[in-house]
């Protein structure tokens, strides 16, 4: 069954917006499931990682009537890089020893989101959607 472009869009911005609530909020619950201690500097990125995940909630939840385009595929093309290199920082970190097995909740996210917007992409160009 193929993903529609517009249900991913708006899943992936709903998760963006919780994810920026928790990172702003209780980022020392999600530092604690890393096993990653928190600190006035975590603190700070934390803060600053809200902000980015909100950016990137109000962008999905515009853009997920958008029909099949060159800036949507630059949209998701940016996301989908970005998954996997997070994904890959998040294993390097866990084989490292920077983080405890909690950070492969967020690996497997990246990675299913990653290969979640490539396929709803390949999707919309062997079968064009109409908006809505």
């Amino acid at each position: 069954m193929p993903l529609r472009f517009h249900t991913l869009a708006l899943f992936t911005a709903l998760l963006c917006f919780a994810l920026a609530l928790t990172w702003g909020l209780r980022a020392d619950w999600l530092l604690w499931l890393w096993n990653v201690e928190y600190s006035s500097a975590t603190g700070l990125v934390c803060r600053r990682n809200a902000a980015l995940f909100l950016a990137l909630g109000i962008m999905f939840y515009r853009v997920r009537h958008a029909p099949a385009s060159n800036t949507r595929r630059a949209i998701t093309t940016g996301f989908i890089c970005g998954c996997f290199v997070l994904a890959a920082l998040g294993l390097s970190e866990w084989i490292n020893g920077n983080a405890g097995p909690g950070i492969l909740l967020a690996v497997v996210t990246e990675v299913v989101l990653g290969l979640a917007f490539i396929q709803a992409h390949r999707s919309s160009v062997i079968h064009p959607q109409t908006t809505a």
